[in-house]
């Protein structure tokens, strides 16, 4: 697909308007308002009435210091219904979960131990109290929840368990002569680990453990335990500790919790999907205990939706620094001619930012269908089993993705700005130690990427998601090429584009969207193949050797989960461009997504090669248009880091 960025009449960017209390060009406003989508009125409001105090720290903060700002400054902006989306408003609710979505989005491009403050309060322990809670549960404590009245916590990962949140050690026995549920901790192995608010300001903690009634198991369940009394102080049976100085974060207070046969009341249990009757009987809407546990996760799903999207805000951030400083510092004089050489006209500094600035766009894209789909499998209740899957599938596949990119790409950007980019007052260096933890939090990616890979293996329809890697080689009996290759989105779109892609040339395919998408396809579809053949062959070997064959996949499947969400983050793309109205913008777009293709194609060229999709001359025409589309870009940064939405008063940074 061919397209020139002509200019309009009047050239876009001709006089600098104000958008937001910030000087952008109307180019970056019309990007900014094609990248935000849906979401564009939310996050304007952001842009427009969050000043920079609410958002940035100073980073010579101690941790004490650091916490206390972060704690301020989540209690004002709950009150003033900034973080509050998600909730209904009869408890201090503002706003849809999709917004909510995008709230912690914008968020992250401010401080991330705010954010991640604000993620455990509202999204964790509120989203606990609101998703696995009744009625009874809202009127009593949701409010509190939602305004900070009540610091909480989400007390899941053990010492000894953290992925492995089925077999957590912790828990809670129904004691029928009182009417209440004893907390218990076994060992101090099985004691809550890394969670956010144990270790200063928590009063309250929403407890995962196996619910045990007369003596039967009936699963991970949650349930309300006070922690500290009003002056901070443990409560009895409750042993918090802090785990002090981190690598990054250092303004969330995150802390250990061991409980020592704590006991608490009957409805203090989270019993949406599951509880105890006045007559001590368990009851439950889901009788296979699998189903119930994988339906309360699911329901749960949104925090690792925001952890992906912040991840990419907080990238968006670094990128805007490094592209503002690339445009401004100059290094060397042209020969004969005299004038200094800005960082942005060379081709290496080109390569560093604007396939990670496409990226972003790409990203942008689809974190908005995700957010939008979350809220439609909220809105049936999460009925739909199949909507629930895919939705926690793709919330995956986009967390491991941008938090992966995150890590390394902020990387990128403070090398890009050289000694500059390590200077704390420039703003990359607390963003890149506070991004680390996101590659690993709210499930780790290597996990997610196992997850994303038995969903492409298994239908839908057939699965709850509970099995492990041995039942998954077993139960893969035939691959079912239709649930893998279903359109994301934008179907009539990317049929008319794969047709139009047939009757070009060869030259002209390299910037055919068609030719991408069925480059993209292909991957995919081979990789997911070849994957599915190796575990038919290990679910048929012997008990003795079925381990080393099925352990033999892995890096199999990672591979696999990569090549489905690079296609559904395409498809994503096409359709956020399918959306836009304003054709200078559109034609913009059209670029920028032409550099996110062929830098995705040029990233695994070596595979299409050993696969014969292309020989060596057209890798060579890749490489070559990606130099030539980061040249043509290089002109637009300004405009393009403009449309990723940051505000400049929020980048905290002095070369910024």
């Amino acid at each position: 697909m061919t397209t020139t960025i002509a200019r309009p009449t009047e050239p876009a960017d001709a006089i600098p308007r104000r958008a937001d209390d910030e000087s952008i060009t109307a180019t970056g406003e019309g990007l900014r308002r094609a990248l935000d989508g849906p979401f564009h009125a939310t996050k304007q409001r952001w842009r427009r009435e969050v000043r920079a105090e609410h958002m940035t720290r100073d980073p010579g903060m101690s941790v004490e210091e650091a916490r206390d700002w972060a704690l301020e400054k989540v209690i004002e902006l709950s009150k003033l219904d900034f973080v509050t989306a998600g909730f209904p408003k009869e408890f201090g609710g503002s706003g849809t979960l999709a917004e909510s979505v995008a709230n912690f989005e914008m968020l992250a491009m401010g401080d991330l131990s705010l954010t991640i403050k604000s993620g455990v309060q509202h999204g964790l322990y509120g989203g606990a109290i609101m998703n696995l809670g009744t009625r009874y549960h809202h009127e009593t404590f949701l409010r509190d929840a939602v305004t900070v009245d009540t610091p909480g916590c989400f007390a899941m990962t053990e010492l000894d368990h953290g992925s492995d949140v089925q077999n957590l050690e912790t828990t809670i026995t129904w004691i029928p002569e009182t009417q209440e549920f004893e907390v218990h901790s076994p060992h101090p192995r099985a004691a809550k680990c890394y969670i956010g608010n144990a270790a200063r300001d928590g009063r309250m903690a929403a407890v995962f453990g196996q619910l045990i009634v007369d003596g039967d198991n009936h699963g991970v369940h949650v349930i309300l335990v006070p922690i500290r009394d009003e002056a901070g102080r443990d409560l009895p049976g409750v042993t918090t500790g802090d785990h002090g100085h981190k690598g990054g974060l250092n303004g969330v207070d995150n802390g250990t919790i061991l409980f020592d046969h704590v006991r608490v009341p009957r409805l203090m249990l989270l019993d949406k999907f599951g509880g105890v009757d006045e007559e001590g009987q368990y009851h439950s809407p889901i009788e296979k205990r699998s189903a119930r546990f994988f339906t309360m996760l699911g329901t749960l799903v949104r925090g690792r939706i925001c952890v992906g999207g912040g991840a990419a805000s907080a990238t968006r951030k670094a990128l805007s620094i490094a592209t503002r400083y690339a445009l401004e510092r100059k290094q060397f004089r042209r020969p004969n001619l005299g004038d200094e050489i800005t960082l942005m006209e060379y081709q290496l500094h080109q390569r560093k930012l604007m396939p990670n600035i496409a990226r972003a766009y790409a990203y942008g894209f689809a974190q908005n269908e995700v957010a939008l789909k979350l809220q439609a499998v909220t809105d049936e209740d999460h009925r739909n089993t199949t909507s629930s899957r895919e939705l926690e599938t793709r919330a995956a596949g986009m967390k491991l993705l941008q938090t992966r990119w995150a890590n390394d790409t902020v990387q990128v950007c403070r090398e890009a700005c050289g000694g500059a980019g390590y200077m704390s007052e420039n703003g990359i260096t607390l963003t890149r130690q506070d991004v680390d933890i996101f590659a690993t939090f709210e499930g780790d990616n290597t996990a997610l990427a196992l997850l994303v890979a038995k969903a492409l293996l298994l239908d839908y329809k057939a699965t709850w998601g509970d099995l492990n890697l041995r039942d998954t080689a077993q139960k893969t009996a035939a691959m079912v090429g239709s649930a893998i290759l279903e359109r994301t989105t934008a179907r009539a779109p990317i049929e008319r584009l794969i047709k139009a892609a047939r009757g070009k040339s060869e030259e002209e395919q390299l910037l055919a969207r068609g030719w991408h998408i069925q480059t993209f396809d292909f991957r995919e579809k081979h990789i997911v193949e070849g994957l599915a053949q190796r575990m038919r062959a290990a679910g048929k070997e012997s008990p003795e050797t079925q381990f080393d064959a099925i352990n033999a996949t892995q890096t199999h499947m990672v591979a696999a989960a990569r090549a489905h969400m690079d296609r559904v983050v395409l498809e994503a793309f096409i359709e956020g461009i399918e959306e836009c109205t304003d054709d200078y913008i559109r034609a913009i777009l059209v670029r920028v997504c032409d550099l996110y293709a062929l830098a995705t194609i040029e990233e695994h060229r070596a595979w299409y090669m050993e696969h014969n999709v292309f020989d060596g001359r057209r890798s060579k025409s890749v490489t070559a248009a990606v130099d030539k589309l980061c040249h043509e870009l290089a002109d637009k940064s300004l405009e393009l880091v403009e449309g990723l939405g940051v505000p400049r008063k929020w980048l905290n940074s002095t070369i910024a």
